[in-house]
């Protein structure tokens, strides 16, 4: 074969020879020219697209303008209850401090609130893209959410504008609201702002009215643990805040501390040492807060809340109620009614000075389960507690405390009352019908005064209550409250003058004084040889009559009462300048497991009275002239069993 031929088959067996494609030239410029230009389609589209959304969602976002100082006029005003040593009672609304600049702050505070919540918050603009970053980081390593990327910015637009809830929607407006709020205010106004407003807990508002709960000072004073509690307090503010549980803010506080650190304000042992130092009892008290303790003192600050309504001016500044409460009092008011066992029954106790300043209150045994003060409103029947009511116009008129009264049966328009015992002891003084609360001596001598003078007699004493003159007010059939039945006591004490209760002294709003108790003049309103002498009675009944049981080792005087069926216990009497009552009952004026004013209310009166500071209370300036007469049991014949009661 010729070597022509050859070379024919070898191309045929390979097939026709590849030709190498020309391009144009104009070809990959034609390409990149139709990616870009779509890439512009795209963003202007989707530009337009995002500047409406944001346009939609800023539709109607409010004015950042509104948040300058004068944004707080258009709010209620909260209401602070003071005790008279100047401690916290309890706080009513939304309590907000004096606003504070971030100049007037300590620096602690302002450290210690950037390193927990935002620590790269003088650098961004608003939103910190790094610090989100670095959240969904953590967040992902956790399998849950252990971090937030959110700026005190964004969490002041949030905590004033909007809703808590977690939406797509609620969040785009919280980045707006953050980036207009970073254009209009300098960071140290912002920091202001939030330092002002941010909720604290228990009813806090801003780290001025938040240190003067927690702490009993002003923001401008506290410490670097104090700081730390408080920029503590921003994560979770309900739970972590003291009132609720001082160990969870004082580990928060430690967290704090930790962070203050990390970011160079503290050194790691500063920072320790700190956090150790100031344990919660160990040296120095974690959280130093002078205050009224326990749930019970809400009653009295209900009740003072009462009394300032109306006071309240035209600005939206928080008032101030500063009362009669003395938080020691209080303390031992609420442990004596707490050791003791009333058998299921209602208690209501109230301490009062002989002017009628009302120095501790109980309204009844748990304030969470019933708000209603049993002091101040229940209507109840005093039993013989009423008594000393009905001898004060017999004393007034000429009888004495060794006058001698019949104890035998009487009957007053076919009503036949009994004495306690079902017996009679025939002719004794007044001294000892009233130390042995003889019932028909109390009706002898209504009826021989006649009742309308007893009525009138409870009136002077300032008791209000409906009164029917039926020959069994002379038992105490009639009702009243404890406040008014200890009010009319102290009249007696001070020996026969006006007694009004009362518990506030003064009411401030800012600077302003709403309300000042003025300073009256005594008006008589018993003779004061009555007075003197119905003391004298009353002392007898502790020494060696119904109310042995209430002696406590000093000069007292005081009575019990019961009503019927064993339906309300009373104990009612005083000591040197202290008037105290205490009532035991059931609310729905059912009869208790048969309890006597002489056994567990004159119990717990004994254990108030018992403690030394009730026995610092000073005497009355205006005693009763004529002293206590010695107790004249000797000249009684009584035997080993008799029974002694209301």
């Amino acid at each position: 074969m010729s070597k022509p031929s050859q070379k024919k088959l070898r191309e045929a067996t390979r097939g026709p020879a590849k030709k190498t494609p020309t391009r144009p030239a104009h070809a990959p410029s034609s390409l990149l020219w139709r990616v870009t230009k779509w890439l512009l389609v795209l963003g202007i589209w989707g530009g337009l697209a995002l500047a409406g959304l944001l346009a939609w969602f800023a539709w109607n976002l409010p004015n950042v303008d509104a948040l300058g100082p004068t944004a707080d006029k258009m709010r209620r005003p909260g209401v602070t209850i003071v005790a008279a040593d100047g401690s916290l009672v309890a706080g009513y609304g939304d309590l907000y401090g004096a606003r504070l600049t971030v100049n007037e702050l300590p620096p602690q505070l302002v450290q210690a609130v950037v390193a927990i919540e935002d620590r790269r918050f003088f650098e961004h603009s608003g939103v910190d893209l790094r610090g989100i970053a670095r959240a969904a980081l953590a967040n992902l390593r956790a399998g849950g959410v252990v971090q937030g990327g959110s700026t005190l910015t964004q969490q002041l637009a949030k905590n004033l504008f909007l809703t808590p809830e977690r939406s797509f929607e609620r969040k785009l407006r919280e980045l707006i609201l953050a980036v207009n709020l970073e254009r209009r205010f300098e960071k140290d106004e912002l920091l202001t702002i939030y330092l002002n407003r941010v909720y604290l807990g228990a009813g806090t508002y801003g780290v001025e009215a938040a240190a003067q709960r927690y702490f009993g000072t002003s923001a401008r004073d506290i410490d670097t643990y104090q700081a730390a509690v408080l920029a503590g307090l921003l994560r979770a503010p309900s739970r972590l805040n003291p009132d609720n549980s001082e160990a969870a803010a004082h580990n928060r506080a430690r967290t704090v501390l930790g962070t203050m650190a990390d970011a160079g304000f503290l050194t790691a042992e500063e920072a320790v040492k700190i956090g150790h130092t100031r344990w919660p009892g160990r040296g120095n008290e974690a959280l130093p807060r002078p205050r009224a303790s326990g749930e019970a003192r809400r009653y009295f600050a209900d009740w003072a809340l009462e009394r300032a309504a109306g006071f309240a001016g035209t600005t939206s500044a928080d008032l101030a109620v500063e009362t009669t409460l003395d938080p020691a009092f209080q303390a031992h008011a609420e442990a004596a009614i707490a050791r003791a066992d009333t058998k299921g029954a209602q208690v209501a106790m109230v301490a009062m000075r002989s002017d009628g300043a009302v120095l501790a209150m109980v309204g009844g045994r748990r304030y969470g389960e019933s708000q209603f003060n049993r002091v101040t409103r229940a209507l109840r029947q005093p039993g013989s507690a009423f008594k000393p009511i009905v001898y004060l116009p017999a004393l007034e008129s000429g009888m004495t405390p060794d006058s001698r009264v019949r104890d035998a049966a009487i009957t007053v328009d076919g009503w036949t009352p009994q004495n306690f015992s079902r017996s009679f002891r025939g002719e004794v003084t007044l001294r000892e019908a009233v130390a042995r609360s003889l019932n028909t001596v109390a009706v002898r001598v209504a009826e021989d005064i006649g009742r309308g003078r007893v009525v009138q007699t409870a009136r002077r004493l300032g008791i209000t209550a409906q009164l029917t003159p039926h020959p069994s007010i002379a038992l105490g059939a009639g009702e009243v409250t404890p406040l008014e039945l200890t009010a009319a006591y102290a009249v007696i004490a001070n020996g026969g003058f006006a007694v009004a209760p009362y518990g506030v002294t003064e009411v401030l709003q800012g600077s302003e004084v709403l309300f000042r108790r003025p300073v009256r003049t005594p008006r008589r309103v018993i003779e004061a040889d009555a007075a003197a002498q119905m003391t004298d009675m009353l002392r007898a009944v502790v020494e060696w009559g119904t109310g042995k049981a209430a002696k406590i080792g000093r000069p007292a005087a005081g009575k019990s009462g019961t009503s019927q069926d064993f339906r309300d216990a009373w104990f009612v009497g005083f000591a040197g300048d202290l008037v105290v009552t205490v009532w035991v009952g059931n609310d729905d004026n059912s009869p208790t497991a048969r309890i006597t004013g002489s056994s567990i209310p004159a119990a717990i009166w004994k254990d108030f009275m018992s403690t030394p500071v009730a026995a610092s209370a000073e005497s009355p300036a205006r005693v009763a002239r004529t002293p206590a007469a010695r107790p004249v049991h000797e000249r009684i014949n009584r035997t080993s069993d008799e029974r002694q009661t209301d």
